[in-house]
C-alpha cells in the first residue's frame, strides 16, 4: 500500500484543486452580464438571430465539431504505434495500414459526402 501512497494523495489533491475551484469560481468570479456575454457563440461567427420563441440552431456546427474530434482522437492512436515501431515488426506495420485504411476509407466518404464544407 505505501507504494501507492503517492499516486493516491496526488489524487486527494487534485480531486480537492477541482471541488475548490468549482466552489470558489461564483464568488471570484465578475457579475456584470452583458448582451455579448449571454449571447450564443458559434466560433467566432456573428451569431444568426433566432425567432423569439427560441429556434432551431444550425446542426452543421456540431458534425464539423463532432468529426474534428473523431478524426483527432484516431491520429492520437498513431503516437503509440512511433513509440513501439521497433518491437511490433510486420504485424505491427499491417495492423497499422489496416487502421489507416480505414481512417482513409472514413475520411473520403466525409469529403465526398460535402462535410467539410463551410457553406
Amino acid at each position: 500500500m505505501t507504494a501507492y501512497t503517492p499516486i493516491l494523495v496526488l489524487g486527494g489533491l487534485a480531486a480537492l484543486f477541482a471541488i475548490g475551484s468549482i466552489a470558489i469560481a461564483p464568488l471570484t468570479g465578475p457579475k456584470r452580464y452583458n448582451r455579448a456575454k449571454l449571447d450564443r457563440y458559434e466560433s467566432g461567427i456573428e451569431p444568426s438571430p433566432l425567432p423569439v420563441g427560441g429556434g432551431k440552431v444550425s446542426i452543421r456546427y456540431f458534425i464539423i465539431a463532432m468529426l474534428f474530434i473523431v478524426f483527432d482522437i484516431e491520429i492520437i492512436f498513431l503516437y503509440p504505434f512511433a513509440v513501439a515501431f521497433d518491437s511490433l515488426g510486420w504485424f505491427g506495420l499491417i495492423e497499422m495500414f489496416i487502421f489507416m485504411l480505414t481512417v482513409f476509407i472514413a475520411y473520403a466518404y466525409v469529403w465526398r459526402r460535402g462535410g467539410l464544407e463551410w457553406d
